[in-house]
């Protein structure tokens, strides 16, 4: 199966490497976003840049599968709602699905117009306990600063149709029953509202394309495999 995989906040398609090695070995086509922003460093990009690029990638591949990671969990449901019936589900590691109206990823300061990262503090237990202190600093070198047009765009989502897409969460510094209680509590409408959806216990932190990556890409691959079959 075709899997689009993009990348969260920071990063750039490489990211997926390791993973994208591992889902061709086990017979899938991993096809690595290189997002406006990331990839060619463009100060300038903006969300909408972004989303034209993952549609793109979507309408050149057949019914894939949509992998998203961390805050880019919004992108991967803006295509959801852009390409509902051309698209096996969603898969979102380490995040969730944003509603309408809300901004994309206005979580840290902007500096000169881009949101650099933070360093690692901010993610200290839980997100970052098993990256040992080579890979951190190997992140924070290469991290990519964050458009402001990307970061504190405002999401637009109008087709219905969106939650009847599947919907495969991948927890990995949160469980399961995390997820059940936000929903509980109202903090997850979009998710809420899908007919459709799967709930995966992963252990690692935030990053497991860099610390499990085999084993992320074989969670990856079995819900391709179920999709591929349905």
């Amino acid at each position: 199966m075709d899997i689009v995989l993009m990348p969260g906040l920071w990063l750039d398609s490489s990211a997926w490497d390791q993973v994208a090695a591992e889902l061709r070995r086990l017979g899938h086509n991993p096809i690595a976003v290189p997002l406006p922003g990331t990839d060619d460093r463009s100060t300038s990009a903006t969300l909408d840049d972004q989303i034209q690029a993952a549609v793109s990638a979507v309408d050149a591949a057949d019914r894939p599968l949509v992998v998203s990671h961390s805050a880019a969990c919004a992108l991967a449901w803006i295509v959801a709602d852009r390409r509902p019936d051309d698209i096996s589900g969603v898969v979102l590691i380490g995040g969730f699905p944003s509603a309408d109206g809300e901004q994309y990823a206005p979580y840290f300061e902007l500096v000169d117009g881009v949101m650099p990262f933070p360093g690692w503090e901010p993610f200290e237990g839980p997100d970052s306990y098993d990256i040992d202190e080579e890979t951190k600093k190997r992140m924070a070198d290469e991290a990519i600063p964050v458009p402001a047009g990307v970061s504190h765009a405002v999401i637009s989502l109008g087709d219905p149709r969106r939650y009847e897409v599947p919907v495969h969460m991948i927890c990995p510094e949160f469980t399961p029953d995390d997820v059940k209680g936000w929903m509980a509590e109202g903090s997850l409408p979009e998710l809420a509202a899908t007919t459709n959806y799967s709930l995966i216990d992963f252990d690692s932190g935030h990053w497991p394309m860099y610390t499990k990556p085999v084993e992320l890409a074989r969670a990856l691959a079995e819900i391709a495999d179920a999709a591929g079959s349905a």
